[in-house]
């Protein structure tokens, strides 16, 4: 069967139909959502004023604290405080020690190079300890590439760079934590408002599958927006934690977010039962019924989402009779009837968030502490468990130390102005995966290319100093307002900034030949990234998709575990809320771990990559299934209790065989005698039994 035929079976994406609905479409896009012109002013005054103060004091020196404050600017992650200043002062002071003492070493000539290598592979490292970490690191190796440009002529001029170095960092430090201080709450309310704008998205897309019948439609919606909705979750519970670790538990808009980030995933819960219902008993009337629902249920949601990220409800009132209003819908269905139910939830989670209030019931399941590990215990732990040959991190930093070594001699031989920006390149463009070093090696070409155009006509159009510096200041808003939207914009437009830096360092040079030089060295930059993850330790993403196909089943096992338990009154909510959002984590990295390979050479994979798309959809609909259960639970008779005890640990021991490389050993048991409860466990069984024939099939063909 063709892969690309598969997939659009499975998904009927029609290639952007959908936002991540085909995991074989590079993530290259512009989400306009993140563009801060606000950081992009700041960070522009922060290069300006000591670009302003160097021409006035006719000091050219200065321009190395220019560059300082942008890097520092460009290393700030942004949330809360007590995230940005770690980042901020390890970079000021690690990019001053590595400015100057790598400086130092450039006099030694190409015996610098070992040690480079050595500092490149523990800045490559950083990226263990999470996003900020990496990039510090990053920026690091860049001001390592810089230093080693040309020695410093005597220790006074070296000590005077440490200094410049430092101060600038400490002015932009200043400028973005003191004197111009973003609302420190806001990076919270924009994180739990995006999981409100994605399950308006996952509403107003449900109603557009709900006429079809079509199952590859209703698998390609949830793969796009059950991810997308599980994301936005997870990156706002660790701002919201981060947050609480700042600001304590007692402080009441910690407090808020945190109430508001449960009720939308119990929203989010609701709407995945309701899919599956709709799915698997839904009349026309009962459609109907649903559409109209989420016809509302869409816009408010959006409503919600504008109102939490501008920390004001303009009318309260009108919003909760908009609430109130999602009952009339469900006029002609029974109150027993799960869709009646499952509206009725959702609308009540929807007057928590609206007045941020905690209702008998809703029990959130972040600790409102914001207790974390000590720091000893967050160093070593991620240290000690990537210190293994089979570590994709250890491998992506021994490979970016080993490729620099080259590319740093050919530096050192040409001792030319341009050469450091294909060592730069290619160190920032190599990541762990090929498919991700492919990505950014697209963005970082095609942005240079169009940067570099730019800056061919800025330089045809701009003479003296001044003119040159006055350019600065737009350039550098625009490129750091989009720093978080699209990074090929990105690059495009810091390309420009960088060309005018340097020509304001390098009197009498061309603007279209650095351009050129960039460019050209960027392109070779991006091409041995490339060959290097290709020759050095290739570890292709095919190898590792069963391994997550494997947690994912498991981690399936669990919540149907937990659910039933639920059912027969065996269990709690905590532990089931816990068992959910596992399985839900563990679906998302089989997806990403699936786009990963779909952008790699398949080299014979291609069925195993349809037997795991496959297992995919089916442990989605598996788990819609169990949450459809959980919410509209039934009353179990005597001899029903015995038989979903039955069923709960048949499908806890099939999918752990199925993950240990089984066979099934057992049949499902048999229907209990409640039709409903009879019908969700028989559809649960047609998924393992999906499952457990895909996967007969690979190992057919090992």
């Amino acid at each position: 069967m063709d892969l690309r035929a598969t997939l659009t079976n499975l998904g009927d994406f029609r290639f952007g139909a959908l936002p991540g609905a085909d995991l074989s479409r590079l993530p290259i896009a512009l989400d306009l959502r993140a563009i801060s012109i606000a950081e992009g002013v700041r960070a522009a005054l922060a290069v300006a004023v000591i670009v302003a103060l160097s021409g006035w004091l006719a000091w050219p020196g200065l321009m190395q604290a220019a560059l300082a404050a942008l890097f520092t600017c460009m290393c700030d992650p942004g949330g809360p405080v007590s995230r940005r200043v770690p980042a901020l002062l390890s970079f000021t002071l690690l990019g001053a020690v590595v400015f100057c003492g790598f400086g130092f070493l450039r006099a030694v000539g190409y015996a610098a190079i070992p040690f480079a290598c050595l500092a490149i592979f523990a800045f490559s490292m950083a990226r263990i300890y999470g996003q900020a970490a990496q990039q510090v690191g990053a920026l690091a190796t860049v001001v390592l590439v810089l230093a080693l440009d040309r020695p410093w002529p005597d220790a006074a001029a070296a000590f005077s760079g440490f200094a410049l170095f430092v101060a600038g960092g400490l002015w932009a430090v200043l400028l973005t934590l003191v004197i111009w201080r973003l609302h420190p709450y806001r990076p919270t309310r924009r994180a739990v408002a995006e999981t409100y704008r994605a399950l308006a998205l996952l509403a107003a897309d449900l109603r557009r599958v709900l006429a079809r019948e079509d199952a590859a439609l209703w698998d390609a919606h949830a793969r796009a927006h059950r991810r997308a909705v599980r994301d936005a979750i997870e990156q706002a519970r660790d701002v919201v934690l981060t947050t609480l670790r700042q600001r304590g538990a007692q402080s009441p808009r910690g407090a808020q977010s945190l109430i508001r980030l449960e009720a939308a995933e119990q929203i989010f819960a609701a709407l995945i039962a309701l899919d599956e219902t709709l799915q698997s008993t839904a009349t026309p009337a009962r459609r109907e019924a649903a559409s109209r629902l989420l016809r509302r249920l869409a816009p408010l949601l959006a409503t919600l989402a504008v109102a939490i990220v501008r920390d004001r409800i303009a009318a309260p009132a009108r919003l909760a009779r908009a609430i109130t209003a999602l009952a009339a819908p469900m006029a002609g269905i029974t109150a027993e009837d799960p869709l009646a139910r499952i509206s009725a939830g959702i609308a009540d989670r929807l007057r928590v968030a609206l007045t941020v209030t905690l209702p008998a019931g809703l029990s959130p399941g972040t600790q409102a502490d914001g207790t974390k590990p000590p720091l000893i215990a967050r160093i070593r732990g991620p240290l000690s468990a990537n210190l293994t040959p089979g570590s994709a991190p250890l491998r992506h930093a021994a490979r970016a130390a080993l490729v620099a070594a080259p590319a740093l001699a050919i530096t050192f031989r040409e001792n030319g102005t341009y050469q450091h920006w294909l060592t730069i390149t290619l160190i920032l463009t190599m990541q762990p995966y090929f498919a991700l070093t492919l990505q950014r090696a697209l963005e970082r070409i095609a942005g240079t290319v169009a940067g570099g155009f730019l800056a061919s006509l800025l330089a045809l159009a701009l003479h003296s100093p001044w003119q040159l510096a006055s350019a600065l200041f737009p350039l550098t808003i625009a490129a750091m307002a989009v720093r978080m939207a699209s990074f090929g914009l990105y690059i495009t437009l810091l390309t420009p900034l960088i060309v005018l830096l340097s020509e304001l360092g390098h009197a009498g040079v061309s603007g279209l030949e650095i351009a050129f030089m960039r460019a050209l060295y960027t392109l070779l930059g991006g091409l041995l990234a490339l060959a290097g993850v290709v020759v050095l330790w290739p570890s292709w993403e095919p190898e590792r998709v069963r391994g997550e196909l494997t947690t994912a089943l498991r981690a399936h096992a669990r919540y149907a575990e937990t659910i039933l338990a639920l059912l027969l009154a065996e269990g709690d909510d905590p532990r089931a809320e816990a068992a959910r959002r596992a399985a839900g984590i563990a679906s998302n990295n089989l997806e990403a771990s699936l786009a990963r390979a779909l952008h790699e050479p398949h080299r014979g994979q291609r069925e195993r990559l349809e037997i795991a798309l496959l297992a995919d959809a089916a442990l989605r609909r598996l788990a819609g299934r169990l949450v459809a259960m959980r919410l509209a639970p039934v009353s179990l008779a005597a001899g029903d209790r015995a038989t979903l005890a039955a069923w709960r640990e048949w499908i806890g021991q099939a999918l752990d065989a199925l993950a240990a490389g089984a066979t099934l050993s057992a049949p499902a048991p048999a229907a209990p005698a409640d039709p409903a409860l009879a019908e969700a466990l028989g559809r649960i069984a047609r998924q393992i039994d999906l499952i457990a024939g895909a996967l007969e099939r690979e190992r057919r063909m090992a």
